[in-house]
């Protein structure tokens, strides 16, 4: 996967939130704000792109965008339960349409047998839609990790969110 790729795909992203006049937000952890990076690497994107959250840490989290400090003790930052809240949190703090959170383990450190290196979980919320949660399994250096996160992000929002929707416009 390259830069290209990810051009392409917010590209994609950004054409179809400006032609639906929606706003996206992200909530960002292990990719570290990447996501961001790469839909604001698109002139124009301010149109679609309010603002993004980089909440690596736990307070972070929970200061920022509301993940409750109960959730994060009882199931860990890369959980379902935590990327569920953080869309939810990113998606009222930013008063967005759409909201793209991302927990996960990119390595080399700090991956488990429950939770090995790689472990990347993606909430997305839509004020219309709800809110959906997928876990990922992604292999290679820190680097590659934290890109193919990226790449699941912006592919996941456009397919379950956006591609629907223009089809209805």
């Amino acid at each position: 996967m390259t830069d290209k790729t990810l051009r392409q795909l917010s590209r994609q992203v950004g054409e179809a939130l400006g032609h639906l006049g929606a706003t996206v937000t992200t909530a960002e952890s292990c990719t570290g704000g990447w996501i961001a990076k790469v839909i604001t690497d698109l002139s124009g994107s301010s149109a679609w792109f309010e603002r993004g959250f980089v909440t690596y840490s736990n307070e972070a989290k929970h200061q920022m965008i509301g993940v409750d400090s109960g959730t994060l003790e009882t199931h860990g930052a890369v959980s379902e339960a935590v990327v569920r809240e953080m869309a939810q949190g990113a998606l009222y703090a930013a008063v967005a349409d759409y909201a793209v959170a991302v927990s996960g383990i990119a390595g080399p450190n700090g991956g488990s047998e429950e939770k090995p290196v790689g472990t990347v979980w993606f909430g997305f919320s839509s004020k219309s839609e709800g809110t959906i949660a997928r876990q990922q399994l992604f292999s290679g250096d820190r680097d590659a990790i934290r890109r193919q996160a990226t790449e699941y992000a912006l592919q996941t929002l456009w397919e379950e969110f956006l591609k629907n929707k223009l089809d209805t416009v």
